[in-house]
């Protein structure tokens, strides 16, 4: 189909159908709308492209706006992979394998599988012999099938930004093997920066650019075997990653600690509330370690920023964020890396509060 029909009634009317389908948790209604589309002549790319991909995409962003539950969110996920399986065994769109292999795969601790799994059902419909490898796949692992199966290309994919220097660690493997590398997912950003930054011989912005980019021919890798992961990344001479990745439980623990004198209402916390809390932290020092990998400000303040929209939509005050810059502040304020991006991380959130109507610097 053109990209014309995509804006569609007809598409819009089947994206709208399998929302109804997997926010009642109705696997076999979901099935059932995908199966009819196929039946009345859509193709399946189009179908898991243009009909399930969106749907997905709304999901995450109903969760995001606190619209959606965790528990809903993660059944509309699975009833998607479901579906996309059914799909694959759907009689019109069985295709006989006349092309190279391609390994797809999530690098390690990456559990949001859909995009990787997209992508290797589109290969396999333009007659690519894939092997899916699936979510969280130990680098390891992912070398051990390269060298029993082999492969003329592996793709990668990562959402989380903090998976990346596992996606490193990964990319330079395969290289190391003398099979080329094509990086995706959002985890890379979204004009493949972190792709380019980590080495990677191709990145593309979703499966169907993907695909086609596959299909143009991507060459061996540019690094020899004998190449070094901290090439490209020279500050990480410093140390600062590996430092803070380190202290992570601490630095916690002494935010924790000065978070109710800086910030009384956290004194009325429940003890789930507190537990999130805590998860909240642990991400942003875990942010904050990526982005000391990356050198790349931008990563961190958009975090946080994202973090603030989700916090607001739980109706959390984004101002609690304010305390836990300052601790890690003076926590870190002898590594001057982590303090620059602290303190750009400090002004983004002012400005952001200020445009809410909040008080920049201060708790209300």
């Amino acid at each position: 189909m053109s990209t014309d029909t995509l804006a569609a009634p007809r598409i819009r009317g089947l994206r709208d159908q399998l929302w109804d389908a997997v926010t009642e948790r109705d696997e076999h209604a979901a099935a059932a709308v995908v199966f009819r589309a196929l039946d009345d002549g859509v193709d399946p790319e189009t179908a898991l492209l243009d009909v399930i991909a969106p749907v997905q995409a709304r999901v995450g962003t109903e969760w995001a706006a606190n619209r959606l539950g965790v528990a809903q969110e993660h059944a509309a996920s699975a009833i998607a992979e479901r579906v996309i399986a059914a799909l694959a065994h759907h009689p019109a769109v069985r295709t006989p394998p006349r092309l190279g292999r391609v390994i797809v795969a999530c690098v390690d601790q990456e559990w949001h599988v859909l995009p990787a799994r997209l992508l290797a059902e589109v290969l396999t419909l333009r007659g690519w012999q894939v092997d899916f490898l699936g979510a969280q796949v130990p680098t390891p692992h992912l070398i051990g099938h390269l060298h029993s199966h082999g492969a003329d290309l592996v793709a990668l994919s990562s959402s989380i930004p903090t998976r990346l220097p596992t996606a490193h660690a990964a990319i330079t493997a395969c290289q190391a093997a003398g099979v080329p590398v094509l990086a995706g997912g959002a985890a890379f950003g979204p004009d493949g920066r972190y792709a380019r930054l980590l080495g990677a011989d191709a990145w593309a912005p979703d499966a169907r650019a993907a695909a086609s980019r596959i299909a143009e021919g991507i060459p061996d890798p540019v690094r020899s075997a004998g190449g070094h992961r901290t090439d490209g990344l020279p500050h990480l001479a410093d140390q600062e990653y590996t430092l803070v990745v380190r202290s992570r439980p601490q630095l916690v623990r002494a935010v924790l600690a000065q978070l109710e004198s800086r910030f009384p209402q956290a004194a009325g916390y429940t003890e789930q509330q507190r537990e999130h809390t805590a998860q909240d932290i642990a991400h942003i020092v875990e942010y904050l370690g990526v982005a000391l990998y990356t050198d790349d400000e931008e990563l961190f303040t958009d975090f946080l920023s994202w973090t603030a929209g989700i916090l607001e939509a739980r109706r959390v005050p984004a101002v609690s964020l304010l305390p836990v810059l300052d601790v890690l502040g003076a926590e870190l304020k002898d590594f001057p890396r982590s303090t620059r991006l602290l303190k750009g991380a400090r002004t983004v959130l002012d400005a952001h509060l200020a445009a809410a109507g909040h008080h920049p610097g201060g708790q209300e």
